[in-house]
C-alpha cells in the first residue's frame, strides 16, 4: 500500500549519483520532494526530471529539496545526471527497498522487467509527515507539479 498523506515518512539512507550516502533524516527541518521515476535515460523520465531541473529555483524558493529515486545503479544516475545537467541529487534504490515501502514498485513493467520504480511523487514536511502523494500506474503520466507545489505551500 502506497504511503498516504499524514502518515510518517519512510526513513532511508540510499547511494548518490555521487556515490554517497544521502538518508531522508539529513533534510531534517526541511521540504522534500521525493520523485520516484522508472528508468534513467527514457523519454518520460527524461522529461520530468528535466521539468524540475528549469523551474529549479521555484522549489528552492519553497524551502525544498529535490531528491529523484530509481531503481538505477548510481553508476547508472551520474551518466544521466550529467547528461541532462540535474542539479539535485539522483539516489540508487538498486536493492527496491524505498520504492516497495513507500508503495511505488511495479512487480511488472514493460519488456518483462519486474521490480521498477513506479512514476511518484512526495511531498515530505520537516518533520517528516507526508504532506502530498501521488503514485502514478502509468508510467507515460506526469506527476501533477502544481499540487506538489501548492503542498510545499502549504508545508511552510
Amino acid at each position: 500500500m502506497a504511503v498516504q498523506v499524514g502518515d510518517k515518512a519512510p526513513a532511508f539512507t540510499l547511494i548518490s549519483d555521487e556515490k554517497k550516502e544521502v538518508a531522508l533524516g539529513d533534510f531534517q527541518g526541511q521540504n522534500v520532494v521525493l520523485l520516484f521515476f522508472p528508468l534513467a535515460f527514457t523519454s518520460v523520465c527524461t522529461t520530468e526530471l528535466c521539468t524540475i531541473r528549469d523551474d529549479f529555483s521555484s522549489y528552492r524558493d519553497l524551502n525544498a529539496q529535490v531528491l529523484a529515486i530509481s531503481v538505477d545503479s548510481p553508476f547508472t544516475l551520474e551518466k544521466f545526471k550529467a547528461e541532462q545537467n540535474l542539479n539535485f541529487p539522483l539516489l540508487s534504490d538498486f536493492n527496491k527497498d524505498v520504492s516497495r515501502a513507500y508503495g511505488a514498485l511495479y512487480d511488472d513493467f514493460v519488456m518483462g522487467m519486474k521490480g521498477v520504480s513506479k512514476r511518484a511523487a512526495f511531498v515530505v514536511d520537516g518533520s517528516g509527515t507526508v504532506r502530498y502523494a501521488e503514485v502514478l500506474d502509468n508510467a507515460g503520466d506526469l506527476p501533477n507539479f502544481a499540487d506538489v507545489k501548492s503542498a510545499l505551500s502549504s508545508a511552510n
